[in-house]
Order: C-alpha cells, then structure tokens, then sequence
C-alpha cells in the first residue's frame, strides 16, 4: 500500500515500477530519467553508461589534477626566484603571484601560507637531490662519487642552489619558519654520512681508526664553505674542482684510491 502510494505520487506508470524491479533502480533514477523524458535503461546499457560516466569523470579529474600540479610547479619555481633575490623575510607572496599571473586568493588556493610556500620548496628541493644521489650511495667511495656529481648538478642551477643557501642562512635565526627543518636534515646528513664511514670501516675499506661523526661534520663543513665561496664568485672558484681536490686528498690518506 506504501509502495503504490509512493509510486502515484511520483507520477511514475505500472511499467516503470517493473523496470524498477528488474533493473534495480531506485526510485529516485525512475523519476529523474521520466523527468528529462528519458527511459530507464536496462541492465547491460545502464552498466555500460555508468562505465562511461566513471571513466569520464576519472579521465576529467586527472586533467584536472595534472593542470594542478603544473600551476603549483609553476608557483614554486617563481618562489624560488624571488626567495634568490629577496630571501624569504623579504619576498612579498603578492609579487610571487604576479610573477605567475594570479591573484593572491589564487596563489593561496594551491598554499595557503607563506610558511606552506617554502616548506614545499625545501621538500621538493631535498626530494630531487635524494633522487639524485640514491644510486651513488652502496659505499664510501659511491657517496663521496655521489656528492661531487650533486655539486657538478648544483654548477648548473646557480638561481636554485643560491635560494637554497640563502634559505639555509636565514634558518639560523630565532623564529624563522625553516629553523627546525634544516636543523633535522643537518642532522639527518651527519647521521647518514657517519655511518657510510662507519661501515667502510667495518668491512676493511680502510685500516684507519677515525671519528666518524668528525669525518662527517667535517665532510658537510667543506661543502657548505665551498658552495658559498662559488655563490659569492661564480666566475672565479671553481666549488666542483675544490670537491674533487678535497675527496681526492681524503681517500689516499685513507687508503681509498687503488
């Protein structure tokens, strides 16, 4: 009695009500497909439609997504220009939407803070250099092979590897928003090279006894005073030939050059 009163008031015909029952429609796909003067479908057709729905709908949401992604790779790369020329204190995130054709509300879309901005370029930034470096890290000698080619890669990028420096500077004061990244990735980089020495050590690559921690501080404290010497000079020192100079000089005083 529920059902047939349900059915007179959505105006629906005996022969859609059997539709309903075979197709196992709802009720509310009868009424919308007898609005738009539409006929059920039945089984094998209305699956088929749904497939298409579904595939057209995923296909929609992956242009969507990839536009995405290209606009907020697009933001990052602006950022990076300006946070080069500026630093991060002194860049307006105003002129970094500009500098890309949208409006802030726009550019706040894709981050919503500042803070948001720098942390996803210092993730992409680690990421790519992580990438870059995975194959070279099997031994000491493929670390520090691995490290050279990243400072031969970073003579190529002088805009990205100076807002990195400038960044990596700026962390070093009280308040600043990257202060704790930086500090844990000094401390992630200290931890992995010490026990790349550490395990030389162990397999007999070399006979001497050293601090691996030492080595590794040590390590990190030459390349970040070669890279700023080549940051403040471009034209004249050459950071990549001081790496090599110094890996070489490393590896015959451990034993590491037959």
């Amino acid at each position: 009695m529920q059902t047939s009163l349900l059915i007179r008031r959505l105006v629906l015909k005996p022969t859609d009500y059997s539709v309903f029952l075979r197709c196992q429609l709802s009720l509310s796909d009868v009424w919308i497909e007898r609005a738009i003067g539409a006929s059920p479908l039945k089984g094998g057709k209305r699956k088929e439609a749904m497939t298409e729905q579904g595939t057209g709908a995923r296909e929609k949401q992956r242009r969507k997504s990839s536009k995405g992604e290209a606009r907020r790779a697009e933001i990052l790369a602006a950022a990076m220009r300006r946070f080069a020329e500026d630093g991060y204190q002194n860049a307006a995130i105003g002129d970094i939407a500009q500098d890309v054709g949208l409006s802030l509300p726009g550019l706040l879309h894709h981050f919503p803070t500042k803070v948001d901005l720098l942390l996803a370029i210092l993730d992409k930034r680690d990421l790519e250099s992580a990438d870059f470096i995975d194959h070279y890290r099997l031994d000491l000698r493929g670390l520090l092979k691995g490290m050279v080619s990243v400072f031969r890669r970073n003579a190529e990028m002088v805009e990205v590897t100076r807002a990195f420096a400038i960044l990596n500077a700026e962390s070093l004061m009280k308040d600043h928003p990257a202060k704790t990244w930086f500090l844990d990735r000094a401390t992630q980089m200290q931890k992995h090279i010490a026990a790349t020495f550490e395990r030389a050590a162990a397999d007999g690559s070399f006979a001497k006894n050293i601090d691996s921690k030492a080595m590794a501080a040590e390590l990190i404290a030459v390349m970040d005073g070669l890279q700023m010497l080549w940051l403040r000079d471009p034209d004249r020192f050459d950071m990549v030939g001081g790496l090599e100079a110094y890996v070489s000089r490393l590896q015959t005083s451990l034993g590491l050059d037959g």
